[in-house]
């Protein structure tokens, strides 16, 4: 089962892990310092929280997916797109080890295609106490696809 990911940033680490736990009726599935990490059942959602970095804004998304070769299909579809991506890495992420790919929209938005391997103890493959920044590489640079003007409207 694949499922969306959103990755927020909090203020509190544990003030928002208690209102996501009732949010959604669920405890975290791992929690480290700084760090808490919940597998929903309903709606399908991987709900990742980072403390340290500005509260109440995106770190990033993602979409979780059942095996590499959907990761790997994926990065195929992207890059044939005409989107940059990071390629296809082996990699240790928000303590797990994970396939995965990464590409920044517009906005400069990183969006994860992944699927989790295993655990870690570590929270990525680079030594840093900066448990508030996602593990996105800084290479997936964002696509330029236009905007929409007021006239177009919204919605």
């Amino acid at each position: 089962m694949s499922r969306l990911q959103l990755a927020l940033n909090v203020s509190n680490i544990d003030e928002a892990v208690e209102f996501y736990s009732k949010l959604f009726a669920t405890e975290p599935i791992k929690r480290k310092p700084g760090y808490a990490n919940f597998a929903i059942a309903n709606p399908p959602l991987k709900l990742v929280l980072f403390e340290g970095a500005e509260g109440g804004t995106i770190n990033h998304l993602g979409v979780e997916t059942d095996n590499a070769a959907e990761v790997e299909a994926a990065e195929a579809r992207l890059t044939g797109d005409g989107l940059t991506t990071t390629g296809i890495d082996d990699t240790i992420c928000c303590y797990a080890t994970k396939v995965e790919t990464w590409v920044t929209d517009p906005d400069a938005l990183k969006w994860e295609w992944y699927v989790k391997t295993g655990d870690s103890d570590q929270m990525s493959d680079e030594t840093s106490d900066d448990n508030a920044m996602c593990c996105a590489p800084a290479q997936a640079e964002p696509v330029s696809l236009g905007r929409k003007t007021e006239e177009q409207g919204c919605c």
